[in-house]
């Protein structure tokens, strides 16, 4: 069935889980899988929680906290902090938009990348140790598919910005306003059911910075790459985790 072929399929692209399955997919699986990228991040989400509550009587809360963030690196494989770093390694690099692009698809790593990625797991492990142990568990549940929504919308929001082929093409092109809905959907159930009622008033915030992050970042270029859908996600979680803290510190 079409529907579990590109669930499994964005399971296995937007993680390290190991799936023992051999999918027969087609370009278009990519771009229109992504509407099960709130639900991949719920998966993530719920792995995290529950490693912290196995791990919270028998660590330091602090220690724990930082324990679920590394967690997270290995679950993803890092894949959207790599896009991170290119984005910002090659945005901030104050290029015409063609040496952006090389630069962007370049393996090595500079400065600005190295800065932008520490600065996110930095302030990601601040902001979840000052939620406290009564609002980490939640937040943890949440914070990927808050990230991913960014994705989502991110493709379906922006064209393809380099001239050939690249990782992000199949997912810009097949991705538009209905896979956006139909994510979107499955994101508030997300946020409503798994995190009641006080949470499901942070989901429009990922939402809307979605919108404002691709808009920023694709103005040099003129579109998106899979690296910019990578930074917006964890540009995302970080957003969603400061609106959290606001909330909780209040």
């Amino acid at each position: 069935m079409v529907v579990i072929k590109r669930f499994l399929l964005m399971m296995q692209f937007l993680t390290a889980i190991p799936l023992p399955f051999k999918l027969d997919v087609k370009e278009e699986d990519f771009g229109k899988g992504l509407v099960f990228a709130p639900v991949v991040g719920l998966i993530i989400g719920g792995i995290l929680a529950a490693q912290y509550l196995l791990l919270e009587m028998l660590l330091p809360f602090n220690v724990n906290a930082v324990l679920v963030v590394v967690s997270y690196i290995m679950l993803t494989g890092g894949l959207h902090l790599d896009g991170l770093g290119d984005t910002f390694d090659g945005l901030f690099s104050n290029r015409p938009k063609e040496r952006i692009l090389e630069i962007m698809r370049d393996s090595r790593v500079g400065t600005n990348a190295v800065l932008a990625i520490f600065c996110v797991l930095a302030l990601n492990t601040a902001l979840l140790i000052s939620l406290g142990s009564r609002n980490i568990v939640k937040a943890l549940l949440l914070m990927p598919a808050a990230g991913r929504i960014g994705s989502l919308i991110g493709a379906g929001a922006s064209r393809y910005a380099r001239s050939g082929e690249g990782l992000g093409k199949s997912f810009i092109d097949f991705c538009g306003i209905k896979q956006i809905l139909a994510g979107l959907v499955l994101y508030a159930l997300i946020f409503i059911f798994a995190g009641g009622s006080v949470w499901a008033y942070l989901l429009i915030i990922p939402v809307a910075s979605s919108f404002f992050l691709i808009w920023l970042f694709s103005r040099k270029i003129g579109g998106s790459t899979g690296d910019i859908l990578g930074a917006v996600c964890e540009i995302n979680q970080t957003i969603f985790l400061l609106c959290a803290g606001v909330i909780c510190w209040n």
